[in-house]
């Protein structure tokens, strides 16, 4: 299964190459991810309400174009890009990290909660969570406050969690969505709830599904 995938933000080269990488890394046999940049017009970070609305209609714009050969399309996007407003648009289907990963948690019936970098992306995912008419089974999005060279950096990005997690554990929750389809953990980190990362679970159910 060949997927094709379009940043929600314009990256230099070493970025989508690092990002490629990992989703070769969390394919499992036969899901091919194709990542390209959406290119120079968009934002280079989505810290704002109209960063996002302008990434999202250049999401739209650049899946709408995408080429032939692949099976699904796909923001590599947390806050699904596109996703709702592509439905049945494309002649294949238009697949979202938070639709998946946030579904798996209410399919199985735990109690889900995110965090996110900042507030516009907090506010986006509770959206997101809203038009997928999961609103009930989002306790909630902590704001982690940190900026986009948190991404890549894996040690700051996860001793930014620890506080966020246990609060939204303490509250019930029991599976906590990593607000960042980009962000890697580093292996043995310890935190109060199950930290679902939305690309890796994504991708296994897509593999099992297939």
């Amino acid at each position: 299964m060949r997927i094709y995938a379009l940043t929600p933000i314009h990256v230099d080269d070493a970025e989508l190459a690092r990002r490629q990488a990992r989703y070769k890394a969390l394919s499992p046999p036969g899901i091919e991810i194709a990542l390209h940049d959406i290119g120079p017009a968009a934002p280079r970070a989505l810290d704002t309400e109209a960063q996002i609305r302008q990434s999202e209609a250049l999401v739209v714009e650049g899946l709408l174009a995408m080429p032939a050969g692949f099976d699904a399309a796909m923001p590599d996007c947390v806050l699904d890009p596109g996703v709702a407003q592509l439905a049945g648009e494309l002649p294949v289907p238009v697949l979202g990290l938070l639709r998946l990963s946030l579904g798996w948690s209410v399919l199985t019936g735990r109690v889900a909660a995110a965090v996110a970098r900042n507030q516009a992306i907090a506010d986006e995912i509770a959206a997101r969570a809203a038009v997928y008419g999961w609103s009930d089974s989002l306790l909630g999005v902590e704001v982690l406050d940190l900026d986009m060279h948190a991404i890549v950096d894996s040690d700051r990005w996860a001793g930014g969690m620890g506080a966020a997690v246990t609060t939204l554990a303490k509250a019930g929750a029991g599976d906590v969505i990593n607000g960042c389809s980009a962000v890697d953990l580093p292996d043995g980190v310890e935190l109060a709830a199950r930290v679902v990362d939305p690309t890796a679970l994504a991708l296994r159910l897509i593999g099992a599904g297939r």
